[in-house]
């Protein structure tokens, strides 16, 4: 079993959310999506109230440049947000209640797509409706529920969770207590679980 723990404020996430169902499905391998909040990690961890990237210009400059160059390479678009990061709260929490839904890879895709593919307000109901409208789901039976105590504290216990594993940024592949930090990681993250579960049948 794969976690793929992510933030839809950060460019890496995107990156690796387009790709990890496909990687896992391909290697025979399952997943489960597990969103989460950078910022609590940022402020505990480095007293930040902003993302590293904007606390450090330099590289941040790097970060966007990779982020297009990667974004080229996998054939995704890329619009960097007017606003970064993105407050992610309201679609973390969507994703939440999308979890064990059968579209709910379609609708973290179309998430990152709009934030980092269209650079729209993600923090907004209605790009988030607009996802859910393009998958055939009605934005009414979803949002409220992502307003609901239920959701709010399993979006808080999934950020507790990657601070009890030892994230600092996002995304990351978890298998079992292995840590795979970035969406370049990704195959190595699966190889290793192949490996390891091959180990365990012997």
């Amino acid at each position: 079993m794969l976690d793929f723990y992510f933030d839809f404020a950060s460019p890496y996430s995107y990156v690796g959310a387009m790709r990890v169902e496909a990687l896992c499905t391909n290697a025979g391998l399952p997943m489960r999506w597990r969103p989460f909040l950078l910022g609590p990690i940022f402020t505990a961890q480095q007293g930040l109230e902003d993302s590293p990237f904007n606390a450090q210009p330099v590289k941040g400059q790097y970060m966007w440049r990779d982020v297009e160059r990667l974004c080229a390479k996998h054939g995704y678009p890329f619009k960097k947000p007017d606003s970064f990061p993105q407050r992610s709260i309201l679609a973390a929490r969507a994703a939440c209640v999308a979890l064990e839904k059968p579209w709910c890879g379609d609708f973290i895709r179309g998430v990152f797509m709009a934030n980092f593919g269209l650079g729209k307000d993600i923090a907004s109901p209605s790009t988030l409706g607009d996802v859910l409208s393009s998958l055939g789901v009605d934005p009414a039976t979803i949002l409220p529920q992502a307003e609901q105590d239920p959701v709010k504290r399993l979006l808080r216990a999934f950020t507790d969770e990657a601070i009890a594993l030892g994230v600092f940024g996002a995304p990351n592949a978890v298998i079992g207590k292995e840590l795979f930090f970035g969406q370049d990681r990704l195959e190595d993250a699966i190889g290793w679980a192949r490996a390891h579960q091959s180990t365990k049948l012997h």
